[in-house]
């Protein structure tokens, strides 16, 4: 080989490499991260838009749901509220017989759309009084949830139980109509 050709040769292989080093660092490397950031967003979208297609599916269901629950909530007179719950409470005793020896009420401003009244209830009997108690809680037409509940024994076999349960009950704030 010529000099010359071996200077050409040197100098075109020096500008290929820095030419391939350019194409690697400036321009596959940042498409390649675009390109993963954009699958990324893909994914993110077509998972909405599964959520989105399946609460459509669910729309009736979510109406059904929603309308029960607007139709059980507690009204959003405060002592109207606590009455129709205290009611609901002593009637579940007296189905049950389960004694109530203790009842707290205490609302609670969470929203500008609803209110929560969260009331510990205790109360004792044997535990067919107590579960029987718990079944009509969970059964009733309110809108309530279950947070806490603690079941303690008075003797040794068992038979006298007390229970401690946390409720909270809905009351929805109706919205003004503009």
């Amino acid at each position: 080989m010529k000099i010359e050709n071996r200077q050409q040769f040197l100098v075109l292989l020096t500008v290929a490499a820095a030419g391939l080093f350019v194409m690697v660092n400036f321009i596959i490397t940042p498409l390649a991260g675009w390109w993963s950031a954009r699958q990324g967003q893909i994914h993110g979208l077509r998972q909405q838009v599964g959520e989105g297609n399946q609460l459509v599916r669910r729309e009736a269901f979510i109406r059904r749901r929603w309308a029960d629950m607007q139709a059980n909530a507690l009204p959003a007179n405060t002592s109207l509220a606590e009455q129709q719950l205290l009611t609901a409470v002593d009637g579940w005793s007296h189905a049950s017989g389960a004694a109530v020896t203790s009842l707290m009420p205490q609302w609670k401003t969470d929203s500008t759309n609803y209110l929560t009244l969260t009331c510990r209830v205790e109360t004792s009997g044997d535990l067919g009084a107590l579960s029987q108690f718990l079944n009509d809680l969970e059964r009733g037409p309110l809108a309530l949830r279950l947070d806490s509940l603690e079941v303690n024994a008075h003797d040794p076999g068992g038979q006298q139980l007390t229970m401690s349960a946390e409720i909270n009950a809905l009351a929805l704030i109706p919205s003004a109509k503009k």
